[in-house]
């Protein structure tokens, strides 16, 4: 690493620069913040050594100037054991250490180690991000649909607010995505986005991870767990299909919304947590607070601002630039140089209703792009659904029986769902039935 040692002290500096150098880095001296600006400039630097007291010079106005010309820098304070106070609030500015005076080349190097291994973690970060942004389709957030445009503008004009938000629209349309992006465009997002998938976990797993809990407190907690809400102090908490979530969890999240407080479970501890909560579902949450399903203060809670997302078959203006955004996506990504879908195809997307919208739109391309052996998709490509299926005559009222109609009802819903207690809920029967049910019917 490249590093500035900023210091009026001619021994400081000289102390820290062989520490530096002993560890296999590259060192530089001056002794005033206007050098440091100086060298900044002219110079790239990955870390500052800088004392808090430099003559007359204030340190934490120096720290300013520097972050606000490289904010990438690891800034290391300097700083009197009298002072620690101070760098204490160097830190929650911007600064990532301080090393108290006086000091020895130990330390020092123990914090350039610690810098390495930052770094080393944030370049793994980015390059997972790259992998996962080449794994998926770009995320397209102009629609052409009057409907949809005007709920995405009404959702970034509440992300720069700290109002909760509440997403609705059928599974499938985009509202984890649309999450995402109003975390982007908000003042937190330089912290955590953190998703927690109310369906995927039972009420005691659920609880968990959402609040965290403490050793010995249920049968498997074996170790301390901070929980979700924690790890998003400071940023969003994405609560996924809120819906689903147990009634007697819901107290609990209303406490965190209005007091910001909560307690791990197994502790009796108040803790606190500055979180944003954006919340979103596929249920008529008006109906279930009606029916007793869903906490009526907890509901005008999440509901501040509230964005319904159509579903894709309501969206015909979007279809058509879907499936091609789609089709060059997955072509690129399998090498495949298909220009577009044969006329039978774009009317057999336009008349079939999409229940998994744009979720199924991408599985149903990604399949037709393999299995491809033209430069256009052709029907023959296309899943069973567009046709091949009903050929066969398995279709409500076709002459098929009972066990041939049931068999592809549970095929298309399993296809259609993320996992198999999501298509379970859907069919209205548990996990453990559809498995005896598709082992029945020869789904397995």
């Amino acid at each position: 690493m490249r590093i500035l040692i900023v210091d009026d002290e001619a021994g400081i500096r000289k102390t820290t620069r062989i520490a530096i150098e002993t560890a296999g880095h590259e060192a530089a001296e001056v002794a005033n913040g206007a050098r440091a600006m100086k060298a900044i400039e002219d110079e790239q630097f990955d870390v500052v050594f800088l004392d808090l007291k430099l003559g007359l010079e204030d340190g934490l106005e120096v720290l300013a100037r520097l972050l606000k010309a490289q904010p990438t820098l690891h800034v290391i304070l300097f700083t009197a054991y009298a002072n620690i106070a101070t760098a204490v609030e160097a830190m929650r500015r911007g600064a990532y250490d301080f090393v108290p005076k006086p000091f020895t080349p130990d330390q020092i190097r123990g914090i350039l180690a610690k810098i390495e291994r930052t770094r080393v973690l944030q370049a793994k970060v980015s390059s997972l991000e790259g992998e996962i942004a080449s794994e998926s389709p770009p995320v397209d957030l102009e629609p052409g649909d009057p409907v949809t445009r005007q709920a995405i503008e009404i959702a970034f004009k509440a992300a720069e607010t700290p109002a909760n938000i509440l997403i609705l629209g059928p599974s499938g349309t985009g509202k984890s995505v649309l999450a995402r992006e109003i975390h982007k465009r908000s003042a937190r997002r330089d912290a955590a986005f953190v998703t927690v998938s109310c369906p995927s976990l039972s009420r005691e797993l659920l609880e968990s991870a959402l609040f965290g809990h403490v050793k010995g407190s249920f049968t498997g907690a074996v170790v301390d767990t901070i929980g979700k809400v924690a790890a998003a102090d400071g940023g969003t908490l994405f609560l996924d299909e809120i819906g689903e979530m147990p009634l007697d969890i819901q107290p609990k999240l209303l406490r965190l919304l209005q007091e910001r407080e909560y307690e791990r479970v197994g502790e009796a501890k108040i803790r606190r947590a500055n979180v944003r909560v954006i919340a979103a579902t596929n249920r008529n949450l008006a109906d279930d607070v009606k029916q007793g399903k869903f906490r009526e203060d907890l509901f005008y809670r999440i509901n501040v601002i509230r964005v319904a997302l159509p579903g894709l078959h309501d969206r015909p203006a979007d279809l058509a630039r879907f499936t091609a955004s789609y089709c060059a996506f997955f072509s690129a990504r399998l090498g495949k140089k298909i220009v577009g879908c044969s006329p039978a195809v774009t009317a057999a997307f336009a008349s079939y209703p999409w229940p998994g919208n744009l979720r199924e739109l991408r599985n149903v391309i990604e399949r037709a792009v393999i299995l491809s052996g033209s430069d256009t998709i052709e029907s023959c490509d296309l899943p069973d659904e567009f046709g091949a299926k009903s050929e066969a005559g398995i279709e409500v009222g076709a002459r098929v029986t009972i066990d041939a109609l049931e068999a592809e009802h549970i095929r298309r819903i399993l296809a259609l769902s993320r996992n198999l207690d999501e298509a379970a809920r859907t069919l209205g029967i548990d996990p453990a039935t559809l498995y005896r049910k598709r082992q029945k019917l020869g789904l397995l």
